[in-house]
């Protein structure tokens, strides 16, 4: 094992220079924000505490997917939740940690905060990352039934669904029975669009009170505010699923689109079966691709390098609306020109 494995947290999204105007850079659903969604957000009485117990939230989202409200763990946000699972990992004796080849940088820093070990493989590791679609690549993760079912018991294996609800081509590799043996780590803002909303959660395992329980201990009273309890609530309501099954039709054309565009551009994309795509920009001998982000960057574009990934090289990403994708298109079009 190796403890070797900390990466810069690089993020998409605004940065130091502002929002960008044509952002590809973070994966939220670019038909967002959904109207029933912002509604009940805007709304939200800022003015009190929500229900410490969450009793309402936490019985729209049992009955949304089916579930007992007793394997609910509600989380002030994805990241939220990968620091605290982490720390219960260390509390149950984990001492190493496996991750995706490709991952989101805070498994990793999650893992070095508690100390614990990268694993190289499996079965070296007491808490396992899974992601599907996975980020930054968007596809299938490659052996995850098989991780699954080869779990030991004590293991915690967790399953980022992020961009489930965003999936716009293949099924899920998991069954229902398969992820009744996971921990299903779940974040609505990004497929609302509505990204600033800090609320998640986490669906347990089958049978693992003891575990949900020491979850709840470890985290602090009001993990969620009133804005990202209207969130979560409007997130489980008919009208928001009816748009974002709506919004997915949408994203499937401008991705057809997107990806055409790149690849006139000389762009080797990726496979990819979510609202997010890798490609390999063709650059000119002269400029790296550091220099070329930095180029958009100053014209109000922004994409995501996936080096922090693990995928130098590349870049990830988001389907945007076309006249986005148009700025893109001349805007390299230009820095290839200006570098022959």
């Amino acid at each position: 094992m190796s403890t070797s494995f900390v990466t810069p947290r690089i993020h998409g999204g605004p940065d130091a220079k502002g929002v960008p105007l044509h952002d590809f850079s973070t994966n939220s659903n670019a038909c967002g924000p959904c109207h029933s969604a912002l509604a009940a957000v805007r709304q939200a009485d800022a003015t009190r505490y929500p229900d410490a117990g969450y009793t309402q939230l936490r019985r729209q989202l049992a009955a949304f997917h089916r579930v007992d409200e007793a394997r609910l763990v509600l989380a002030a946000s994805a990241s939220e939740f990968i620091f605290r699972i982490t720390a219960l990992a260390v509390q149950r004796g984990a001492r190493g940690v496996w991750l995706p080849p490709h991952s989101y940088g805070d498994y990793a820093q999650a893992a070095a905060a508690h100390g614990l070990a990268l694993a190289n493989r499996p079965g070296d590791a007491q808490l396992l990352w899974a992601c599907e679609p996975s980020s930054p690549l968007g596809d299938a993760h490659r052996g995850l039934a098989e991780l699954v079912d080869r779990c030991e018991a004590h293991t915690l294996i967790v399953l980022d669904r992020a961009y489930e609800p965003l999936r716009l081509g293949a099924m899920p590799t998991l069954t229902p029975q398969q992820l009744d043996t996971t921990w299903q780590l779940w974040t609505p803002n990004k497929a609302l669009g509505l990204t600033g909303v800090r609320a998640a959660y986490a669906i347990a395992p089958v049978e693992q009170a003891d575990n949900v329980a020491a979850l709840e201990q470890l985290c602090p009273s009001w993990p969620v505010g009133a804005h990202g309890e209207a969130m979560l609530k409007a997130w489980a309501d008919s009208e928001a699923q009816d748009w974002l099954a709506a919004s997915l039709h949408t994203l499937r054309e401008w991705k057809t689109r997107q990806i055409a565009l790149c690849e006139s551009l000389g762009w080797r994309c990726l496979p990819s079966e979510a609202n997010f795509f890798c490609a390999q920009p063709a650059l000119p001998e002269s400029v790296s691709l550091q220099k070329a982000l930095s180029v958009l960057r100053a014209q109000g574009i922004k994409l995501r390098d996936t080096t922090s990934f693990g995928l130098p090289g590349h870049v990830r990403l988001g389907v945007l609306p076309p006249a986005a994708q148009d700025a893109l298109h001349d805007a390299w079009q230009q820095l290839i020109k200006a570098n022959q």
